[in-house]
């Protein structure tokens, strides 16, 4: 199936799709190892921050690692977020990175431009979703602000909470939808991004919250999967609770880094020792969102 069949079948049954992000490559390998010892099914995806400021050098070098040691029916390949304006409040020519996504055979793509005003937003993402739609290929955009990806300080996570600082909105969510094209929505409601700054990244994340009942209004105004992105360090009832609402589609991406830079760490550069604990660090992701066994539950095998 399709990356866009799958997550619209996951959301029919119940499910949640997984999204591991790819900061350095030789996780590539043992991601796709877990997730097919899980009997699950998971999209391993790049984001740009991570080739520009970590390891994973390029969206061809991950394409390429994932052919090595992707599992047919188990695992996806997907380009997260590609910004239109980046963390450095930088304009970003983004649809070259997405035609190279295009050639390289990845099977979804996500625009970022919730920095944009909306209806800067919505044309933008549209002009993606034209571009890869005829091709067969899923485009993921986002509205709302996730916070954590910025340069600079973000305010404490219980007043962004409290707040509802940078939460989306229904009724813009609603016109987004409708008319930017996209098959999937990432959405604020409670989510924070994992830090990408040299001087944060290695900070453990706030126990994060979603709020559930500003999920179900999203969906019930937008009518397309949901996606939350910074799924790493969210408490993991919400987790539960979140996917019944809409959420179809989850992003984990510190939690399996971290995991990888301690194996680094402790084994002295041991790369051996690093993929290990990323292995087990996404086993126990999986059980824990309760997708253990998805792709039986997904097609009956």
């Amino acid at each position: 199936m399709t990356s866009k069949q799958t997550v619209l079948l996951a959301r029919q049954k119940g499910l949640v799709i997984p999204a591991f992000n790819i900061p350095y490559l030789p996780m590539v390998e043992p991601i796709a190892r877990a997730v097919a010892d899980e009997n699950s099914v998971a999209i391993i995806h790049v984001a740009r921050v991570e080739w520009e400021k970590f390891s994973s050098q390029s969206l061809e070098a991950v394409a390429e690692e994932y052919r090595k040691y992707e599992k047919p029916g188990h695992t996806l390949l997907g380009l997260d977020h590609v910004p239109v304006v980046d963390e450095d409040l930088k304009r970003v020519e983004y649809i070259p990175i997405i035609k190279r996504a295009l050639d390289a055979g990845y099977q979804s793509v996500m625009l970022d431009g919730s920095r944009l005003p909306l209806a800067e937003n919505i044309a933008a993402t549209r002009e993606v979703a034209d571009l890869v739609h005829p091709a067969g290929i899923a485009c993921e955009g986002e509205i709302g602000a996730v916070m954590g990806h910025e340069s600079g300080p973000i305010k404490p996570y219980e007043e962004i909470f409290a707040s509802k600082l940078g939460f989306t909105d229904p009724e813009e969510a609603k016109q987004f939808a409708a008319e930017s094209q996209c098959d999937w929505m990432s959405v604020a409601v409670g989510n924070i991004h994992g830090a990408v700054a040299e001087a944060t990244r290695h900070q453990e994340k706030p126990r994060a919250r979603l709020d559930v009942d500003h999920i179900a209004a999203l969906y019930k105004a937008a009518g397309i999967p949901l996606v939350l992105h910074g799924g790493s360090g969210i408490q993991v009832d919400f987790i539960r609770r979140g996917i019944k609402a809409g959420i179809a589609k989850i992003n984990v991406g510190t939690e399996i880094r971290q995991a990888y830079e301690k194996g680094l760490s402790e084994g002295k550069g041991d790369i051996a020792l690093a993929r290990e604990k990323v292995y087990g660090r996404v086993r126990e992701l999986i059980a824990d969102m309760e997708i253990k066994n998805s792709r039986a539950l997904l097609f009956g095998n």
